[in-house]
């Protein structure tokens, strides 16, 4: 099974993590399983940026993005050509080590 490793993150994951997670499975909801808590305010819908991460391995095994999710980075905070919805992002067969950005735009929490 390929294994996640979740960089440090000052308030979300202040230690970083590692786990091995299942093909198939979003890298959003394999953090979830590891009670890492990683925001996703449209509820895994591809509607929103909250769960936007950064993938600084493993990038290349993952699908092509949609449309939608292309258009709904090109709004995230801190957006890099390794950038995925982490809804979106679906686990194949590489390791992936996954960047959780500093700050998120949240229109519902933000009162935009």
């Amino acid at each position: 099974m390929p294994k996640i490793t979740i960089l440090p993150h000052e308030s979300i994951c202040p230690e970083g993590a590692e786990f091995e997670a299942e093909p198939g499975v979003s890298v959003l909801n394999a953090a979830l399983r590891q009670k890492i808590r990683i925001e996703h305010a449209c509820e895994k819908s591809c509607a929103c940026t909250t769960c936007h991460v950064i993938l600084r391995e493993g990038f290349d095994s993952l699908e092509e993005p949609g449309e939608n999710e292309e258009d709904y980075l090109d709004k995230a905070w801190g957006l890099e050509p390794e950038s995925r919805l982490s809804c979106q992002a679906i686990v194949a067969d590489e390791d992936l080590v996954v960047e959780i950005p500093k700050y998120t735009i949240n229109m519902v929490s933000e009162n935009h």
